[in-house]
C-alpha cells in the first residue's frame, strides 16, 4: 500500500457513539506518507461516501469513477474526516487516485490542518 491508493476499509462504530463519523465497509484514500507507512501499525486515511449531499461541508472533494481509481459511483472524499486506523482494517486495493485530484487533496489537507 502507498499514498494515493484507494482501498476498502472497515470502519467500526465507537461504542455508545451517536456521532457523525463514517462507519462500515467503504472505500478510503491512503494519505499516509510513503517513507513511514511501514513504521507504524496504523495508517492515515480519508473515507469516501456515496452520499453526495456531504459536499455541503467544507473540505470535501467530488471524485468521479474511473478505471484508474476503481470507484463504481461518484463519491465525496471527506477530507474533514481524516483519521488513523489499524492496518488490519484495510482490505483490498481498488485503484489509485488521479494525480490532479491528489493535488486537490493535498491542498485541502493543508487548509484543514492550518499548514497553509
Amino acid at each position: 500500500m502507498e499514498r494515493g491508493d484507494i482501498v476498502f476499509v472497515d470502519l467500526p462504530q465507537a461504542k455508545g457513539s451517536a456521532g457523525r463519523e463514517q462507519i462500515g465497509k467503504r472505500p478510503a484514500l491512503i494519505v499516509h506518507e510513503d517513507a513511514t507507512i511501514n513504521s507504524f501499525s496504523v495508517i492515515m486515511i480519508v473515507p469516501f461516501t456515496s452520499q453526495l449531499s456531504a459536499q455541503r461541508f467544507a473540505y470535501t472533494i467530488l471524485v468521479q469513477p474511473s478505471a484508474t481509481n476503481g470507484l463504481s459511483v461518484p463519491s465525496a472524499l471527506l477530507i474533514f474526516q481524516l483519521r488513523a486506523i489499524d492496518k488490519q482494517r484495510l482490505a483490498n486495493k481498488i485503484g489509485q487516485l488521479e494525480t490532479d485530484v491528489m493535488k486537490k487533496v493535498d491542498s485541502e489537507l493543508k487548509k484543514l490542518l492550518g499548514l497553509q
